[in-house]
């Protein structure tokens, strides 16, 4: 998984799966999904991030055993 913020264009990128992206659709305003060629979540994009997560710059990872 890869996460990248670029405060250029306050975008927010969330890379779950290293794949082609085959599609992506804005299903509510200001999140796109992206989709492999089997219609499988790869990633998403949050736009205007600064203004929908309390700080974009900031990431905390926990893995549950």
């Amino acid at each position: 998984m890869k996460i990248t913020y670029d405060p250029d264009t306050d975008t927010l990128t969330v890379v779950l799966k290293d794949t082609p992206v085959a599609e992506s659709d804005e299903d509510k305003p200001g999140v796109i999904l992206d989709f492999d060629d089997q219609g499988d979540v790869v990633g998403f994009e949050i736009l205007d991030a600064s203004r929908r997560v309390t700080d974009p710059r900031h990431v905390e990872f926990t893995a549950v055993a």
